[in-house]
């Protein structure tokens, strides 16, 4: 992760936030997979966490991103599931659950955030084995005061090599999808959702539109990975997301050539700040989470 210059030397800035994965959690990871599987993302089975308690399959990009689908163990200690950061979301069927930045100075990124007013955990180390026999070990910091990457991102620093966690094979899992381009998030003010993400990350003036449609509305900072949004009415979908399960991830944008298109499954379009926005088939995966930013 790269730092802004001179002119914020204790801020990240747009360019310098590196999508590393968005999770989506459930209670059925071979059920979170065939829904996937649907609307044309196939995905591959990462292992184990060493928590005890969770499993994940994931499907990795060319840019380096990766979707991870997160479900419990078969014989996950009850106790310890509960006390998951995590639980709620894997008591449902799928939904969208947290995001992480990419960060290769975990100290110095942490160090600059907090600089920044932004309240950071302690780093906690973790790790899996995939089911070739390869472990993996990281380090994540949380920020912010609500669950783990669901205002905020969290930071994932690797020990082992990144490109072992990211491509199973030694290569992205899937070439249909560019990668993850932004991550949704639901919030109940948007203004104020605005003005700490600038605080934190050091981000221009945001830019505004309301959709109808899709039912919020919506602001966007500079080039950030990540747009935030306000439900347009107390009975919608989206507050209704809010009032259950806090501000969150509500929405995963994959990005994709045109060409491609064909191949996958989706229904409708919105247009945000310019982006042709294309809806996954929902009656196909069984969710509504996932969308494609269309690129030329």
């Amino acid at each position: 992760m790269r730092f802004a210059p001179i002119l914020l030397p204790f801020l990240l800035g747009a360019a310098d936030l590196k999508i590393d994965h968005v999770t989506i959690a459930g209670s059925d990871l071979k059920a979170i997979q065939a829904g996937l599987e649907r609307v044309g993302i196939a995905t591959v089975y990462g292992g184990a966490h060493a928590n005890g308690v969770t499993e994940m399959a994931l499907v990795s990009f060319p840019d380096g991103s990766y979707l991870e689908a997160i479900a419990l163990q078969s014989k996950a200690d009850p106790k310890a599931a509960a006390q998951h950061e995590w639980a709620r979301f894997l008591k449902e069927s799928a939904m969208p659950a947290a995001w992480a930045l990419q960060t290769e100075n975990l100290e110095g990124d942490a160090k600059r955030l907090r600089a920044a007013g932004v309240e950071v955990s302690e780093p906690v180390r973790a790790g899996r084995k995939r089911p070739d026999g390869v472990k993996l070990e990281w380090e994540t910091v949380n920020l912010g005061k609500e669950d783990r990457g669901t205002f905020f991102p969290f930071l994932i620093h690797d020990f082992t090599p990144r490109r072992q966690r990211a491509f199973p094979a030694g290569k992205p899992t899937s070439n249909e999808f560019d990668g993850v381009a932004k991550v949704v998030i639901a919030v109940r003010d948007l203004d104020a959702a605005v003005e700490r993400y600038r605080k934190a990350f050091g981000l221009p003036a945001a830019a505004h539109q309301d959709d109808v449609k899709f039912g919020a509305k919506l602001a966007v900072m500079g080039s950030a990975p990540v747009v935030l949004a306000q439900p347009l009415s107390a009975d919608s979908w989206l507050a209704e997301r809010v009032r259950r399960f806090g501000e969150g991830p509500c929405v995963f944008l994959l990005s994709i050539r045109r060409q491609r298109l064909p191949r996958i499954a989706h229904v409708n379009s919105s247009l945000w700040f310019g982006r042709n926005i294309l809806w996954m088939d929902s009656t196909k995966s069984g969710w509504r989470f996932l969308a494609i930013e269309e690129v030329p």
